[in-house]
């Protein structure tokens, strides 16, 4: 499928030239993590040889996302420690994918007693990982975080949120994403914010062979999944972020392939809704979008 077009008034890398001209020095912490990330980023391969994508690719795809979501003007009023936090959790967010089985327990025992898992989910090491793995990105981020050069133990603690809030945590929770997180210099960090343009950006990133609603329907089994995704890819010709919408061009002719997706739909409008009325309710900002269009072509 056709990647999203290019906007002249949104172009790419928006926010790291932004970063770039605001603040060297974390410009330069990003960049140094960035050039780690890959390999760290490819790790889930060991796990999911043969499932969808969540190296640094789909990392770009969901910044590229942020930054039309964003747009220039709404930028502005980000300051440069939020650009830096946002551009880490992208980076981050899927982590968990990869996680090593030395590290699986004591990271599950983690999240059991931080409350944000009753009880581990059942199953075998790919199935644990794929329905825990917003929780066990923020894990990593927190325990490795030393190799990504924080400036400080918000920023980092910052970044976690951003990866755990990519996927069904609560961010009308003050603890976990506090809209006014101070960090060294005195800015603030509007994390419900940072949390939700990411979730957002995941979620219509169907660029990438990965569909959000097949990543969540975990009782299908994987040839199934794998046959959805191929027919979801071939028929969304392209993603474009409009002023007030997000347009899905959608070319095919099979009855099944459009109940698929009807899914995306529904699931990605779920998801528009919960981020708009966090933003609303939780922050200073807004996301302009109100809609998911499926149109034919």
């Amino acid at each position: 499928m056709d990647f999203m077009q290019e906007n002249a008034e949104m172009p790419g890398f928006m926010m790291e030239r932004e970063l770039m001209k605001r603040s060297p020095e974390l410009f330069e912490r990003f960049q140094k993590a960035v050039f780690a990330l890959p390999r760290i980023l490819s790790s889930y391969r060991r796990i999911f040889p043969h499932y969808t994508d969540h190296s640094e690719l789909h990392a770009l795809n969901v910044i590229d996302f942020c930054n039309r979501i964003i747009g220039p003007e709404n930028l502005k009023r980000l300051n440069e420690d939020e650009i830096y936090c946002l551009l880490m959790g992208c980076y981050l967010h899927d982590v968990g994918m990869g996680i090593r089985e030395e590290d699986l327990d004591g990271f599950l025992e983690e999240i059991k007693s931080a409350g944000h898992c009753a009880k581990p989910p059942e199953g075998d090491l790919p199935d644990v990982v794929r329905k825990l793995h917003h929780e066990l990105s923020g894990r990593f981020v927190h325990k490795y975080a030393m190799l990504f050069d924080f400036p400080s133990e918000a920023h980092a603690f910052a970044v976690e949120e951003i990866a755990r809030g990519h996927r069904k945590t609560d961010l009308f929770d003050p603890t976990d994403f506090p809209a006014g997180l101070s960090v060294p210099g005195g800015n603030t960090l509007c994390v419900p914010y940072l949390a939700a343009l990411v979730r957002l950006a995941d979620e219509v990133d169907v660029a990438t062979d990965r569909s959000p609603v097949l990543l969540r329907d975990h009782e299908v089994h994987a040839e199934a999944i794998q046959q959805k995704i191929d027919s979801l890819q071939e028929a969304v010709r392209e993603v474009r972020v409009e002023a007030d919408a997000f347009l899905f061009r959608i070319h095919t002719d099979s009855e099944k392939v459009l109940e698929y997706v009807c899914e995306l739909q529904e699931t990605t409008q779920n998801t528009l809704d919960y981020c708009r009325r966090v933003v609303s309710e939780r922050t200073p900002f807004e996301i302009s979008q109100t809609k998911v269009i499926m149109e034919r072509i």
